[in-house]
Formats: structure tokens, sequence, C-alpha cells
């Protein structure tokens, strides 16, 4: 009997990769807010969007990134006349992701630090 492996997870970017991008979005950043800001900037700039993903079970329309005054960079979505605010981090991306969605990958790097 063969046996079953686990599917290949989702390639990761690389680490010299991660630290170009958390340079180019933290430069000039003098604390973690405007770090924060500078993510938030880099993910709207980059992030393919409008995008479609399935959030518990619904599908969603992905149209803006914000940082509300927690500073936790989420995600609009929209599902007709409904928006709701998801932390990007908790996002389930489709597959294949947009692109631009590293940033989000570099975001989280950032977040973990020890990249």
């Amino acid at each position: 009997m063969r046996k079953r492996t686990k599917s290949p997870a989702k390639p990761k970017i690389a680490k010299r990769r991660l630290a170009e991008l958390i340079e180019a979005a933290t430069v000039d950043c003098y604390n973690d807010s405007e770090a924060k800001t500078g993510f938030l900037t880099m993910i709207d700039d980059h992030l393919a969007m409008p995008f479609t993903t399935t959030v518990l079970g619904a599908e969603v329309e992905v149209v803006a990134v914000d940082l509300p005054d927690d500073e936790s960079v989420v995600a609009v979505c929209r599902r007709g006349k409904a928006r709701q605010r998801i932390p990007i981090l908790d996002l389930p991306l489709p597959s294949p992701p947009p692109a631009g969605s590293e940033w989000i990958e570099a975001y989280h790097a950032w977040l973990k630090g020890g990249w």
C-alpha cells in the first residue's frame, strides 16, 4: 500500500527577498507605528486588488487595505452591500495568490522578527 504524502506547502519567498521587501517597507521608519504604515503603503501599492477569496465559506471581494486605530493591517472585504475588515494575516488567499501577495508575507515575517 502506497503512503499518502502531504501536499507541498505554499512556496515561501527566499529570506534574502524577504529582507529586501522589509527594508523597502521600513526605510526611514523610526518606530513600529511608522513601519506598519510603511507595510500598509507597500501592500496597497503592490497587491492586485480587487480579488476574490473565500472567508468562512463565503465568497468575498477584497477591495482595499487599511490601518485602523489598533495599527494592524486589515483587508477590507465586500460581499454585496456588506463590508468587513479582516486582519490581513488571517485572510485566506486564493490559489494562485494575487500579484503582490509577497508583501503580506514580508509583513508577517517582520512582525514575527528573526527574519
